[in-house]
């Protein structure tokens, strides 16, 4: 069997680099996705993109995970790594029993230290991963079986933060690599660590990674003995090698080629799968840029862009134009709110008023979502029809979210799902001053107000209270003209029939449920 499975990776690799080899079929053991790009970082106290999460999500494990009913997913919570849990009354203090036996891919037990080891060092380092934690937190470990939580301060979303990829449990023997001179923080940029089901064993940039099934399975053990994941720029190539049955998922394919997966659905062994999402794209407007400091300019700019015709132009009018942060489906969503309107001779006007000419900005887009560069097409022609000369600039992903990180750009565009079922991930991340940049505020937007209205909402135990915080800091953000809200799409997932157990979670975009996925004959 050895044999077989190395000769078959041999095939797969060489499809993955161009090679002249194709398969007729991926093993039934081996799950192939197919990507546009590499990850980035593959540290989950560092990464803050779900292309990364692909590879680290099924790494690693944490206290709690997301609920499966009738195979179906849910933002209910439950037992990961965490037998049981408690909290006192006024939620300040939270205890976690850890489940006996279980196991790093290395052998060495899953205990309260390394829980404690993984939150300390993620706090510690202060990337957009600790982020949501609240400030002061404390972790301790009375018992190697209890981890305890301390929060100075009330965090209403605590549990369900502790789901995200940030809160995954590391195997503290990284650390060894810094005794080696190298930073443990640079090693797992490449590597993993984990309790998870599969560990990356090999990693050729910009061809593939490979994923190799853990020696101790925390669970029932899976039924990939690998996951590979293969890069391939081009999403035509991607569709034609899922086609051919040298992929099982392809991922990022354009709205062309989905309708025409679905309008074949079965044929060739390909199905598209539609489900109900959270995810929205919008774009970015650099609020510490001029002229874009200016809100007038800003709102001109909102008034240009024909969402309605990107839509139906694009997406054949399959995605649902957004009216504020919060997108239809989440808690605190304002229905009674209305898109903004298409509206070029308001945009002309606001910029004759603010007294300016001849306008010219950057707009800058990834490789990553082939919708992208028709978006901006677009988007730079609604701009041009107002006299807002745009120039684009098209780059690899990499150094495209570098940019976007450091306020390096006028206009960018992005994708933005949750990674747990709050309005904070939508509002408190996007607009707090303090998560600027790279965390989620990319728009580098400033409000006194807005962030005391945010906390506030952080931190308030009712629900009711949440939501008309954030339906009153809302407001205010929309009419600061802080971001152009484009649009919320359910996510399509093009994938081989023969593909069993896919769940999709809107909390978990671009990450799949290995551990209990499969493959029929």
């Amino acid at each position: 069997m050895k044999l077989k499975l190395s000769m078959l990776f041999a095939v797969v690799l060489a499809a993955a680099s161009g090679g002249t080899c194709v398969l007729a079929k991926t093993a039934k053991d081996i799950l192939v996705i197919g990507k546009s790009a590499d990850p980035q970082n593959l540290d989950p106290a560092v990464t803050m993109d779900n292309n990364d999460w692909t590879v680290t999500y099924p790494a690693y494990q944490r206290l709690v995970r997301y609920k499966v009913h009738d195979g179906k997913a849910s933002s209910e919570l439950e037992g990961d790594l965490a037998q049981s849990w408690s909290s006192s009354p006024d939620a300040m203090t939270w205890d976690f029993k850890l489940k006996p036996g279980s196991k790093f891919a290395d052998g060495s037990p899953v205990d309260a230290q390394a829980v404690k080891f993984s939150f300390e060092r993620l706090l510690a380092l202060k990337k957009g991963p600790s982020e949501p934690f609240p400030p002061g937190l404390e972790v301790s470990a009375p018992d190697a079986s209890t981890v305890r939580f301390k929060l100075k301060t009330g965090f209403a979303p605590f549990l369900s933060i502790l789901a995200i990829d940030g809160a995954s449990v590391v195997n503290p023997k990284v650390m060894q690599y810094e005794q080696n001179g190298d930073k443990a923080q640079g090693w797992l940029a490449g590597h993993t660590m984990g309790s998870g089901a599969f560990q990356l064993s090999s990693w050729q940039k910009g061809q593939s990674i490979v994923m190799d099934k853990s020696p101790h399975p925390n669970g029932a053990a899976p039924a990939f003995n690998k996951v590979i994941i293969k890069f391939v720029p081009e999403a035509s190539a991607r569709r034609l090698q899922l086609q051919g049955g040298d992929m099982d998922i392809a991922e990022d394919l354009p709205p062309d080629q989905i309708e025409s997966l679905k309008a074949q659905q079965g044929r060739q062994g390909v199905v598209v799968g539609d489900y109900p999402s959270l995810r929205v794209t919008y774009l970015y407007l650099n609020n510490k840029k001029a002229p874009l400091d200016r809100p007038e300019v800003r709102r001109a700019i909102i008034a240009a862009v024909d969402v309605r015709a990107i839509i139906d132009g694009i997406f054949s009018g399959q995605a649902k134009a957004m009216n504020g942060p919060i997108p239809e489906g989440m808690w605190g969503h304002d229905a009674q709110a209305a898109p903004a309107a298409f509206a070029p001779a308001k945009a002309r006007e606001l910029l004759a008023k603010a007294g300016l000419r001849n306008i010219r900005l950057g707009f800058l887009l990834s490789d990553k979502d082939p919708s992208w560069s028709p978006i901006a097409l677009a988007t730079q022609s609604n701009l041009a029809d107002v006299g807002i000369q745009v120039r684009l600039e098209n780059m690899a992903n990499a150094s495209f979210r570098e940019r976007v990180g450091k306020g390096d750009f006028d206009i960018a565009i992005g994708n933005w799902s949750p990674d747990f079922a709050d309005p904070y991930m939508f509002m408190n991340y996007w607009f707090e001053s303090d998560k600027q940049g790279a965390a989620g505020n990319r728009s580098f937007y400033s409000n006194p107000r807005v962030d005391a209205l945010l906390a506030r909402a952080a931190h308030a135990s009712a629900l009711s209270e949440r939501s008309r915080l954030y339906q009153e800091a809302q407001k205010i953000v929309v009419d600061d003209a802080v971001y152009v809200y484009l649009f919320q799409k359910n996510t399509q997932i093009a994938a081989r029939s023969s593909v069993k157990g896919l769940v999709f979670n809107p909390m978990l975009e671009q990450i799949y449920n290995v551990q209990q996925m499969s493959k029929s004959e």
